[in-house]
């Protein structure tokens, strides 16, 4: 489905955001009111009264959200019939799961949860809910990887891939973004207290509990950059190429660059991945075959409008041929807000959803294992 098209059913879904923190203020907001044909929001839920004073100016005029900081009255609400998620990773499980005991359909951002008792209360949830979570893996939603996919699907075999997220100072991209985003920090001592207990129980969880990896701060920290960067990096990974049998080898120096070889049945793959102050967004998967080379590009999701671009190079006779493909002008942000209405209009299980983003933390299991030596005290 395209932007450009009409929406052919008619309904207008009224959205409520449960944070409105910098990825609703520079990215989901105004994907919304650009989708005003599609979407109406109708209510917002923050634990900063100023944030939610300044998201409501964000709105379109027309639309006057309510404001809460009350997240299950949002859920709650029959003035809400679907409900994005965008706060703090500690409070992803919780809302999500208040939305789907209120039966509404739910876009949830990465990650959605951290460890797998978390996403199994959200799988045991949906079974008894008339609403589904799509998770907000935007990158798996770009043209291109659906494209690369069928053009990785024509090849003979398979011989290595490649995925890569090296990426500059993120706050350049979001101070020229021309959204202006702010932050407050009008909000409690209880509330800071509140997430960071939740942080620790989710890192013990999954680290010590579940992965059998020592809790320190350098694995914590690496639980958290594969939970944000990883989820898109893997998850994309995933559709292209299936799961990895295993990982190979893993060294994992963060702060920095760190790399993980996965092992599929007969090809390796890399993953590198880290924060440097360059600022570029490198961003990209790369399957090789004997014949063929396919590489989906990114770019930083900050700037709208920026290319996800597919490229082949592959042997034409004697010589040699490269095509550079960038399909749509629609970012993978507003095509995952298309995806999400057509799931909740439709009553359809989103391909990014909470069964497939259980891989996710196995994959984080199998990381954490492999570089385990380096948090050993």
């Amino acid at each position: 489905m395209a932007a450009t098209s009409s929406n052919s059913t008619g309904r207008i879904l009224r959205v409520g955001i449960i944070g409105c923190g910098e990825v609703s203020q520079v990215i989901h907001i105004p994907n919304l009111n650009n989708l005003s044909d599609w979407y109406q929001t109708t209510y917002l839920c923050d634990v900063s009264q100023q944030t939610l004073a300044y998201c409501a100016t964000k709105v379109l005029k027309s639309t006057h959200p309510r404001t809460t900081t009350d997240a299950e009255e949002l859920c709650a609400s029959s003035e809400v019939d679907v409900v994005l998620i965008a706060n703090a990773d500690a409070y992803h499980v919780p809302h999500a799961l208040l939305a789907l005991k209120h039966n509404k359909y739910c876009l949830l951002e990465k990650p959605a949860a951290l460890c797998f008792r978390d996403i199994d209360l959200l799988i045991a949830a949906e079974k008894e809910s008339q609403g589904k979570v799509l998770v907000g893996t935007m990158r798996r939603y770009a043209s291109a990887l659906e494209d690369a996919i069928k053009e990785i699907g024509g090849m003979a075999q398979i011989k290595y891939a490649r995925v890569r997220d090296i990426i500059g100072p993120n706050a350049l991209g979001v101070a020229q973004s021309g959204m202006f985003p702010r932050k407050f920090e009008d909000f409690s001592e209880q509330d800071t207290q509140d997430r960071l207990t939740r942080d620790t129980d989710m890192h013990e969880q999954a680290l010590r509990e579940e992965f059998r990896v020592p809790v320190t701060e350098a694995s914590r920290r690496m639980l958290r950059i594969l939970g944000a960067l990883g989820t898109h990096d893997l998850s994309a990974m995933r559709e292209l190429l299936g799961m990895p049998e295993s990982v190979a080898g893993a060294v994992l120096t963060l702060p920095g660059i760190f790399s993980v070889l996965f092992k599929y049945n007969d090809f390796p793959v890399t993953y590198e991945s880290g924060l440097i102050n360059v600022p570029e967004f490198d961003a990209h998967i790369e399957v090789y075959s004997a014949e063929k080379v396919v590489r989906i590009q990114y770019d930083t999701p900050y700037v709208k409008g920026l290319p996800v671009t597919m490229m082949i190079r592959e042997r034409v006779g004697d010589g040699f041929q490269v095509r550079n493909i960038r399909k749509t002008f629609e970012d993978p942000y507003t095509l995952e807000l298309l995806a999400f209405h057509d799931c909740a209009v439709n009553k359809k299980v989103p391909k990014t959803s909470v069964e497939d983003a259980r891989n996710d933390i196995e994959l984080f299991r199998m990381i954490l294992q492999a570089g385990s030596s380096r948090y050993q005290s």
